[in-house]
């Protein structure tokens, strides 16, 4: 089989464009074209996209870099003039929506001063830079300036996917032929018997495309819900003077929004106040350097990400008027990238659907040779009449019906089935699937390479112990017992309040909220508690400039200016780092005193203690300087002033988490920027770090010569002080020698790694939105155990499909066999048109519902992921296929052929109650083989059936309305009602299916592994060895 689909192989993630168009020109059988491709992208769709996108982004850039040159040339009366309306006055506002987007779009700086600057346009947008807009004006400014939303494409109805359901090739075949036998039926048997056959045809087509578009149509309404979760984007503001935070949808124009690293600029504005503010614009214009936003260069676009520092902006313009807004309506949709597995089984669909075509030409032939022979011999070859003409097109009928349920069109499209309801219970777990291929390949990884903060521990970060003035202070409850002189206090609160990235605010209760990464709130926090007050320390001293914190550089530096003129600089960061920046040390006067090898050696000592307790160590430094640097500061000089612990513990139920992916052959790498000993704590405390691993910095670990570095990365469970670079270079590493690696991140320079991994994983709390964009999968929660939910899901949705698979080639193999062997010795078809599609129903749409969407089972995680290479169809699947078929067959084939004497049917209706038996024996056949296809391998079937309420509830269905077609739907079905000696007579041999099946599953075929392509664990100390 793997030779057969060795054009229908694509990579999980970014494949080729040779791949994906090989494979979609290797599909040659499809019935419905329009259903079976509607979840998967279109490549012309696509380089249609592409290519409106790069002429766009021209155009924008010759705005940027031809109009703002040209603008300084025009006149001020040249330009063109907006009239105030009078719903804009008697709105309060004063000015125009089209020309405070023009005067942004257009980068028009001469208009911005003309205006007033950023404060004299928040005047005429009737704003308080400082207050926000008021709550109770919102209403009024996105009706003068219009809603920060972008024009969608609407929503499928559901008629749409009726209509989409009707475009299969073969329905539109057999509707013909039902209206041509009604047609001839009522010529020659009269109103109204003449009209069931093809009446029959009719309404169980109708059956067929209305529960193809009820299930088309809920997959739909899941993918929108997932859709609506994906662009949910919220963003800090000053609201009625207190800083919120707020979607980017309902953003209206005059609001103060504050920007921080990773944040996507939400709509077009002007720039307020900030540091050192660089704006990636390759989204919008294509242009790969970053653009250094100032007072003199205030604009701001919509779409743009913020690379580096800081800034308040006031918007100016939302939703359609901006660029991005303009952008996002020219391109449509071109769906989602196609799954390895989607893949797989359109190839298995076509294969199979041509020997369907095949069985179907020749059923058609033998049926019509017979009938011709038998014209023949009985003399009235030379005399047809119309009742031979509807006999020839029941013929007709049944050979593209056996189309119908030879093609198996629901192989694919169980994929995507079985993808939606993962992802629909993956969101209500806290984890936002935003790619279908990641959930899927997420059952196949083997290594998780997470960071620390947030993700294993709670982060909910607390200052637990400081080192001062030589001497260690621990917190007791809320508490600090200082007792510090007032210089050495100043200068400490200093530290903290001055070089920060936080702030605190009031919210709407009044109560004080600190807003920032949770170790700098951890920090203010601790400042805060000595009693130091935000609003003073802003006042005496002026900062001059900010160098934020960088995960290169791991610290954070600040200069300001006092009150008397004097300039000073504050750093903090990673304490070993830091302190080889010092020279001198604060003493218990406040005096700095020089540093000694002596004092250094007793510090590294303590931060030692700390690191050893699992708490994040930072030291607080400055120095004074004789007048501000022009570049970067200084990186020596510097007087420490204390070393802070931060304590943040470890989530609960994170050492089980570990434990289950470790039972599932899962490696858990922690990767952090924290000191080796800190990580090392942490990393026991959490059961990464076990015995025969190995942990590592990150700067030993780059270093490595490429035949070390192969040789110790199986071994690495710790990675401590790495660089976003290192973690980039260990998942290419670990991809080199074959782990499919998922990886976490959550700041900006993480995107690389998250990019290179197998699957991505961003956090959803602490994650930007950079991060966010490059990510498979968003963990809302940040916390590890989703991860492995999302691993367990993962591995569902790959048993589950192949559960399916299982049960609809038996189907497949028994009622091409049975029909076609039939045909060629009985000259008839034991299965009718309106069986056949019945009989397709229940394989296809509702099959795929029972068997796709269970829920996963804990014996999942405790076996090795799959391989990158294994067998999709297993020998095992092949072994019960075979078994099961056999089975059918014998019993069908002993049915139709000596059916009438063993069952003792006399009489008239004797051939029509023989049929009624095969096809009753048929469907509770595929009944019970439905149960037992819920294990492969194991023989409870029964284990966890009623905690899939979808499976359960598509078992009663099928029942339910078997019953109602044998017993009161005879006219259109063919059949006749059964005595209960008979029903029980089929349910019996249906029933005998799952004796065979226990039969069947102790037969051995493989050995070293499990049916679903996982590896055994072992189990005991000999298997171990």
């Amino acid at each position: 089989m793997s030779n057969l689909l060795k054009d229908f192989e694509v990579d999980a993630k970014n494949p080729s464009l040779e791949a994906r168009k090989r494979w979609r020109s290797s599909v040659s059988i499809v019935k419905n074209r329009a259903r079976r491709f509607r979840m998967i992208s279109n490549l012309e769709t696509l380089a249609e996209n592409d290519k409106k996108r790069c002429q766009i982004q021209e155009k924008i850039r010759v705005a940027f870099y031809v109009q703002k040159a040209a603008l300084q040339f025009i006149d001020a009366g040249a330009r063109t003039e907006y009239k105030l309306t009078d719903e804009v006055k008697q709105a309060g506002f004063y000015v125009e929506a089209d020309e405070l987007a023009s005067m942004v779009r257009n980068h028009d700086t001469k208009s911005l001063k003309s205006n007033g600057g950023a404060e004299g346009i928040a005047q005429k947008v009737s704003v308080s830079v400082s207050e926000g807009v008021r709550s109770s004006e919102l209403h009024i400014r996105e009706k003068i300036f219009g809603a920060n939303r972008y024009a969608e494409k609407p929503a499928r109805s559901f008629f749409t996917f009726v209509w989409e359901a009707l475009q299969d090739v073969t329905l539109i075949i057999l509707m013909v032929c039902a209206v041509v036998s009604i047609g001839v039926g009522v010529a020659t048997e009269g109103f109204p018997k003449g009209m069931y056959d093809g009446t029959g045809i009719l309404l169980s087509i109708i059956l067929v495309v209305m529960v193809t578009a009820i299930s088309d149509y809920r997959q739909s309404l899941q993918f929108r819900d997932l859709d609506r979760e994906k662009k949910k984007i919220n963003i800090q503001v000053t609201r009625d003077g207190n800083r919120q935070e707020v979607s980017i949808d309902d953003l209206v124009v005059g609001d103060v929004v504050h920007l921080s690293i990773g944040d996507r600029v939400p709509a077009d504005g002007i720039f307020i106040s900030g540091y050192n503010l660089e704006i990636d614009e390759s989204s919008l214009s294509g242009e790969s350097e970053p653009s250094h936003v100032t007072k003199e260069k205030p604009f701001l676009l919509s779409g743009t990400k913020v690379q580096n520092g800081s800034a308040k902006m006031l918007v100016t313009t939302v939703g359609m008027r901006t660029e991005w807004g303009k952008l996002m309506e020219t391109l449509s949709e071109g769906g989602e990238d196609e799954t390895p597995l989607q893949v797989k089984l359109n190839g298995v669909a076509t294969i199979i659907g041509k020997i369907g075509l095949g069985f179907a030409v020749l059923t058609f032939v033998v049926l019509c040779i017979r009938f011709v022979i038998d014209k023949a011999t009985s003399g009235s070859i030379t005399e047809w009449s119309s009742e031979d003409a509807l006999a020839l097109l029941d013929y007709f009928a049944i050979a593209v019906t056996i189309i119908v349920v030879a093609v198996p069109e629901g192989l694919p499209l169980a994929v995507t089935l079985s993808l939606a309801f993962a992802m629909k219970q993956l969101m209500r777990d806290r984890a936002l699937v935003r790619h279908l291929s990641a959930c899927e390949t997420m059952g196949s990884s083997t290594c998780i390479c997470t960071d620390k903060t947030g993700t294993l521990t709670t982060n909910h970060m607390v200052v637990n112990k400081v080192w001062i003035c030589e001497n260690v202070k621990e917190r007791q409850e809320e508490n600090f017992q200082m007792n510090l002189s007032e210089q050495v206090k100043n200068l400490l609160i200093q530290a903290i309040f001055q070089n920060t990235g936080s702030e605190v605010v009031k919210d709407k209760e009044g109560k004080t909220q600190i807003l920032g990464s949770p170790t700098e709130r951890a920090i203010l926090e601790f400042g805060l508690l000595l009693g130091g007050d935000v609003e003073t320390q802003r006042r005496e001293h002026k900062i001059l400039k900010i160098e934020p914190f960088n995960s290169d550089k791991k610290k954070m530096s600040v200069l300001t200016s006092h009150s008397g003129g004097s300039v000073r600089a504050f750093c903090k960061g990673a304490s070993e780092i830091v302190l080889k920046m010092c020279e001198k040390v604060v003493d218990s006067n406040g005096e700095s005193v020089p540093l000694s090898e002596e004092k250094i050696a007793k510090i590294s000592e303590v931060i030692e203690e700390f690191a050893s307790e699992a708490l994040r160590t930072l030291c607080l430094v400055y120095t004074d300087l004789d007048e501000a640097p022009s570049g970067d500061l200084p990186d020596g000089g510097y007087t420490l002033v204390a070393v802070v612990g931060i304590k943040d513990p470890v989530r609960p139920g994170v050492r089980e988490a570990v434990q289950t992916c470790q039972n599932a052959g899962i490696t858990v790498r922690m990767v952090t920027g924290d000191n080796l000993s800190t990580a090392k704590a942490i990393a026991k405390e959490c059961g990464i770090l076990t015995a025969g691993g190995v942990a590592i910095e990150g700067s030993t670990f780059r270093n490595l010569p490429p035949h070390e570095m192969r040789a110790i990365l199986p071994k690495i469970q710790v990675m401590a002080r790495s660089l976003p670079l290192d973690k980039h270079t260990l998942v290419n590493n670990l991809r080199k020698i074959g782990e499919v690696v998922a990886v976490t991140g959550d700041g900006t320079n993480d995107a690389p790694a998250l990019h290179e991994s197998d699957i991505g994983l961003a956090m959803g709390i602490a994650g930007t939105e950079v991060a966010k964009e490059n990510a498979d999968v968003i963990i809302m929660d940040d916390n590890f155990a989703t991860i492995v939910n999302v691993a367990r899901w993962g591995r569902a949705v790959y048993i589950n499909i192949q559960k399916f698979v299982q049960f609809q080639l038996t189907v497949n193999v028994v009622a091409l066999i049975i029909n076609f062997v039939s045909a060629c010795i009985t000259g008839s078809a034991p299965l009718t048109a309106v069986q056949l599609l019945w009989v397709n129903m229940i394989m296809d749409t509702l099959g795929a519902l029972a068997l796709a969407t269970e829920p996963p089972n804990e014996g999942l995680m405790k076996r090795q992921p799959i391989g990158r290479t294994a067998s999709f169809i297993t020998r095992a699947m092949w072994r019960n296929i075979i078994g099961q078929s056999i089975y059918q067959l014998i019993v069908l084939g002993i049915l139709n052929f000596s059916g009438k004497q063993i069952l003792n049917l006399e009489g008239p209706d004797s051939t029509a109650v023989l049929n009624t038996i095969i096809f009753n024996s048929f469907v509770f056949c595929q009944v019970f083989n439905e149960v037992n296809s819920r294990e492969i391998e194991k023989i409870n079937v029964f284990k966890g059936m009623f905690n899939s309420w979808v499976f359960v509830a598509v078992m009663a269905a099928t029942v339910g309305f078997q019953v109602i077609i044998v017993e009161f739907l005879g006219a259109f079905a063919s059949t006749v009602p059964l005595s209960w000696q008979h029903w029980i007579l089929c349910i019996v041999i249906g029933s005998i299916s799952m004796i065979l099946a226990v039969g069947l599953k102790c037969i051995p075929v493989e050995s070293n592994s499990h049916h679903d392509g996982y590896e055994l664990l072992p189990s005991g100390p000999s298997d171990s060895a």
